[in-house]
């Protein structure tokens, strides 16, 4: 079974802007795919598909073969866990172990199967002996590591996770890195942080212009100066794709 099927997903906002146009896309359990584009290329609009934020115009999205529709929904919001781009639009509770325990709680966990998972999802994310602290008392990395752990709470089928690296300085963005790759679960992860897709992604989706205009190996795609340059994509200057490790694969 797919993690995630997305058909024909066409959106147009009630003032009539058309954001999305067809999407297609397919992810297998427990791959890790980058979703690359330019700005207004309507990432965000796909992803707030995927929960049933947004109700799609046209086609359909499935979630571990869940349909996303309306009376489906609790059961959807469970096998997906957006991490926003701003921890802090997650992060409300005084506590550590409260903002982790929200969503179980809410699902009906209680007692030591509560403190079990809680306790689970911060280990996952190295935060473990931040337990009791305020939330804001922690560093920036520190709480999008925590946001993550919120989610992973709640145990998904897929983790989306909106521009995951964004105002990381290099050793916890180094952190997050190890941490994602360590993660038994299928991720989404959108980004205009190409060497971040490249290091944590096999493979990488181009969303341009509302449609997906590329999928392949994340390597092929950032490799192909053209195709970069029609969908407003760069590298960072200077920066050189390594060539795959010797025996792996490319």
């Amino acid at each position: 079974m797919k993690s995630l099927e997305v058909s024909q997903l066409a959106y147009a906002y009630p003032d009539g802007t058309q954001a999305l146009f067809g999407v297609d896309l397919s992810i297998g359990r427990g791959e890790r795919v980058a979703l690359l584009g330019p700005n207004g290329a309507g990432k965000t609009t796909l992803v707030m598909h995927l929960n049933g934020i947004l109700t799609p115009g046209h086609g359909t999205v499935h979630v571990a073969g869940v349909p996303v529709v309306r009376d489906r929904l609790k059961e959807v919001r469970q096998r997906v866990g957006l991490v926003f781009q701003d921890p802090d639009d997650q992060l409300f509770m005084p506590t550590v172990r409260d903002d982790v325990a929200f969503g179980p709680a809410n699902m009906g966990v209680r007692g030591e199967e509560l403190e079990r998972v809680v306790k689970e999802a911060l280990d996952r994310v190295g935060m473990l002996e931040a337990i009791d602290r305020p939330p804001h008392h922690l560093s920036f990395g520190q709480r999008r590591r925590v946001a993550v752990a919120t989610v992973l709470a709640m145990e998904p089928e897929i983790l989306v996770l909106d521009e995951p690296s964004s105002n990381l300085d290099p050793a916890a963005r180094r952190e997050l890195a190890e941490i994602l790759r360590s993660l038994e679960v299928t991720v989404l992860m959108v980004t205009h942080d190409l060497p971040y897709a490249l290091e944590l992604c096999e493979r990488s989706l181009i969303l341009s212009g509302g449609v997906i205009a590329a999928d392949g190996p994340t390597r092929e795609l950032l490799a192909d100066d053209g195709l970069l340059a029609a969908h407003r994509l760069e590298l960072p200057y200077g920066f050189a794709i390594p060539a795959p490790p010797a025996g792996g694969r490319g």
